[in-house]
């Protein structure tokens, strides 16, 4: 098809954007428009309308029983949820070429509905722009392929089974096989403006990665969001399941969404991370004292960031702490488990790959980009405006074998080691919980009921280890 999925970004003389962009969906054939949103998890929600329905959902709102979606701040007797699709998103599936789809925000009673993860977003975003910054980035999701054997049970999607070695990041054979598979991600990914651009084959079998480029940090989110739900769509194709979920084998590594972010000047789009002329190399690493400030933020509200950078009990199996980071079959888990900031070193939680951005590697590939960079936000802000000094830069030193007292004196603390100790570590921060807005009290109360639940399965290891032990 033709790569036509992203709508002209000009207005006609003789029509308004809205009538622009319905134009170029007629034209594109498509029938019927997919309007939606993320729920508290960052699952995507929809309702199908077709085309002619249009102006309702721009201008009232395709409408949901808020009660019957996850954290939304409802009750069966609230008013209807009404997704108003966002002009700017309308992007035609190419693997469905009938189809559009388009992101939204919550209204109820015409208002924005504070519960809904975007609009929360942009809130954050406004009030970074008051104080003269924006936020951009893009998302790296890891995820895996994976099918189940004629046991029901869960292995890599390996159709020729070559896909076996120990050490299999980029590896020829293992991406051939999928080589299909991920130039179908890629091309459909550019054709709704994903800016893809590259993709491989992970350091676990069946896993893969996908890079892209950066975007404000609304549509950063929309594309993760939308990348997921066309990986799922894509691997059924090949007889797979496309999974985002952290850790789903025990020997392999796990799945992150690595983030590369920087601020910028609200106004011009200047990049302020870089070292500007004439001012001190503070930490060696080229980076502004805005950029330092706004990575101290982070760091000193980092306990509190990984309940919502690490959502589910699940994720937790992915930055164990010790020996597990040599624990997978390649001899590494590439997951940072303490807080440190430096240079471009894999073992650190924020790397610098170049004075132009930081990569935050401790993302699960389940996170809500939409809570997260909200929370974010207001960490860092945090950070410029009390002038947060996150200490040295570690530079040249493998963090995963530090010992315990030299991490004390590099001042680097544990991350939340489960998602009870993250999500009380949330609750304890004002600054944290204040980039969420209303939804932290929602998102305390589901992160506990679910380690409630949680704690109440017996499992397998649990039989095993103990059964006979006395």
């Amino acid at each position: 098809m033709t790569a036509i999925a992203m709508v002209k970004p000009h207005i006609t003389e003789d029509k308004s954007r809205k009538e622009e962009v319905f134009e170029t969906l007629k034209d594109q054939k498509v029938e019927f428009i997919l309007a939606q949103f993320v729920d508290i998890h960052g699952a995507p929600r929809v309702k199908q309308v077709p085309l002619d329905s249009f102006d309702d959902i721009v201008e009232d709102g395709a409408g949901f029983a808020g009660a019957a979606v996850w954290g939304m701040g409802m009750g069966p007797e609230s008013h209807d949820l009404m997704a108003r699709t966002d002009i700017e998103t309308y992007r035609q599936l190419p693997w469905q070429s009938n189809v559009a789809l388009a992101s939204a925000d919550l209204y109820v009673d015409g208002k924005p509905w504070p519960y809904c993860p975007r609009n929360n977003l942009k809130r954050m975003l406004k009030l970074m722009a008051d104080k003269g910054y924006t936020l951009n980035g893009g998302f790296e999701p890891e995820h895996f392929l994976v099918t189940y054997d004629d046991k029901g049970r869960l292995k890599p999607w390996d159709p020729l089974t070559i896909d076996t070695q120990p050490k299999p990041c980029y590896d020829f054979k293992g991406m051939c096989q999928s080589m299909n598979y991920l130039q179908d991600i890629m091309r459909y990914g550019n054709q709704m403006g994903f800016g893809i651009y590259q993709s491989d084959h992970e350091d676990a079998n069946g896993q893969y990665e996908i890079n892209f480029d950066w975007t404000n940090a609304v549509h950063a989110s929309d594309r993760l969001v939308h990348f997921r739900m066309m990986a799922g769509q894509v691997a059924q194709k090949y007889g797979a399941i496309a999974t985002f979920m952290a850790k789903p084998f025990e020997n392999m590594t796990g799945s992150g969404a690595h983030l590369h972010f920087h601020i910028a000047n609200v106004i011009t789009g200047e990049n302020l991370f870089p070292l500007p002329n004439g001012e001190e190399d503070w930490k060696g690493l080229g980076l502004s004292k805005t950029a330092i400030h706004y990575i101290g933020g982070l760091l000193k509200h980092i306990r509190a960031i990984t309940a919502v950078a690490s959502p589910n009990i699940n994720c937790y199996r992915r930055i164990q702490s010790g020996e597990f980071v040599y624990s997978s079959a390649s001899g590494y888990t590439w997951t940072p488990s303490f807080a440190s900031y430096g240079d471009n070193n894999r073992t650190q939680l924020f790397r610098c790959p170049s004075p132009n951005r930081m990569e935050d590697r401790s993302p699960s590939g389940m996170v809500n980009p939409y809570l997260l960079l909200a929370v974010n936000i207001a960490a860092g802000l945090d950070g410029i405006e009390n002038e947060i000094d996150p200490g040295e830069a570690i530079m040249g030193k493998n963090i995963w074998n530090l010992s315990i007292k030299e991490r004390k004196e590099l001042g680097m603390i544990l991350l939340p080691q489960n998602l009870l100790e993250a999500i009380e570590a949330l609750e304890a921060d004002d600054v944290a919980r204040s980039g969420l807005g209303p939804i932290a009290n929602e998102y305390v109360r589901l992160k506990k009921t679910e380690w409630a639940e949680f704690m109440r399965h017996v499992t397998p290891w649990e039989i095993k280890r103990t059964l006979t032990m006395l």
